[in-house]
């Protein structure tokens, strides 16, 4: 899709509505009491040094990168029919249909939702980038996806009465096509089981990493995905299967400071076809990260100072162990709406030819609904 017909979409929409509707606070045009469009944008923008990355081999890279630009529309069809449309220009410039979900809400304990969108999973591919409490997504996190994290299916979930439950179940495309493994189109399925020990969390299939002091949050959640022949290749193929479980602790202090612990352990079992034999480059190993920040209380200027820093490790079967820590500070301007992040990172790769490298990177985030 190219991008100037996300535009021309924007226009069309405006165009339809024009006369008939009116546009509220927020990005929102009303049609009538039940019906409604919501429309948001957000932005990721970076500049990135790696040691000896510059064409000469022994300077370091500048480089500047557009990583995401979203694209918002939500509409409330009926009282219990909603639709979400979301699009993504990433970092090559290609403009792709990130989400296309049809929601049917019978009851806060029983929803349904259909086409494409996030398969229940871990929370940080729930978050998505734009709800990390650092700025990269964690390169741990190996559940297959067609694109972003996402997958064409359905799925049903719901929270109880007290908001503290959640659960999620779904059917997936997974591993499909000739060029795969899966001859038999066999489906992934996929589900996820969140507690809430203190505040509940919003209401919503989404989850973040931090609130920030919004709500005290103990939370943990397990998550698993399984597909017949979703491992392999066309001529060898075995079985997908794997889990993980994460934790989520945030605690607004007495003097207003807000600490946050975040940790996840992933098993991924590919039936021994792991690394260069899988058709989707699926690893099979275990890994696990874990994070800490703290958001100090006082203003500085616009926002507040959050000190943070994390440590992931991927022990793959085939192809040795990554490493990686990160430390840096984020500036929260406004929530996950607008922040600024500077982040210091040392990877270690031997197998894949990454010798303790040093990375520097500062991120500009910005969203609007």
């Amino acid at each position: 899709m190219k991008f100037k017909t996300v535009w021309l979409l924007m226009l069309i929409l405006s165009l339809s509505f024009s006369g008939t509707v009116w546009a509220g606070p927020g990005g929102n045009i009303k049609l009538d009491d039940l019906r409604g469009i919501s429309i948001g944008l957000g932005l990721r923008s970076s500049f990135t040094s790696v040691e000896d990355a510059a064409p000469t081999g022994t300077d370091p890279s500048s480089e500047f990168e557009i990583e995401s630009v979203r694209l918002y529309f939500n509409a409330n069809i009926t009282e219990h029919i909603g639709l979400e449309i979301n699009t993504e220009r990433d970092g090559s410039g290609d403009v792709s249909v990130l989400d296309a979900v049809g929601k049917f809400h019978i009851h806060d304990l029983f929803q349904v939702w259909a086409g494409r969108f996030l398969p229940p999973s871990d929370r940080s591919n729930l978050n998505g980038p734009y709800y990390l409490n650092i700025w990269d997504f964690p390169f741990v996190q190996g559940y297959p996806a067609i694109f972003a994290g996402r997958d064409n299916g359905v799925a049903i979930w719901g929270i109880t009465g007290d908001e503290k439950f959640r659960y999620q179940l779904g059917a997936f495309e997974g591993t499909n096509g000739p060029a795969t493994s899966n001859q038999q189109d066999s489906l992934l399925y996929a589900g996820r089981l969140t507690y809430n020990f203190w505040d509940p969390e919003p209401a919503i299939y989404y989850t973040q990493s931090t609130y920030y002091g919004d709500i005290d949050v103990l939370a943990i959640g397990i998550a698993g995905m399984i597909q017949e022949d979703g491992a392999g290749t066309p001529g060898s193929s075995g079985d997908y299967g794997a889990w993980n479980v994460d934790f989520l602790m945030e605690k607004k202090l007495g003097n207003k400071g807000v600490v946050t612990l975040e940790g996840a352990y992933y098993d991924y079992d590919l039936d021994g076809l792991g690394g260069a034999n899988d058709s989707r480059g699926l690893t099979e190993g275990e890994s696990w990260f874990a994070l800490a920040s703290y958001m100090f209380p006082q203003k500085l200027g616009w926002g507040q100072i959050q000190p943070v820093f994390r440590y992931q490790e991927l022990e793959r079967d085939v192809g040795g162990t990554h490493r990686r820590w990160d430390v840096g500070v984020n500036y929260i301007i406004s929530g996950h709406n607008a922040r600024i992040s500077a982040i210091y990172s040392n990877d270690d790769d031997p197998s894949n030819g990454i010798d303790s490298v040093d990375r520097f990177k500062l991120g500009l985030q910005l969203q609007l609904f």
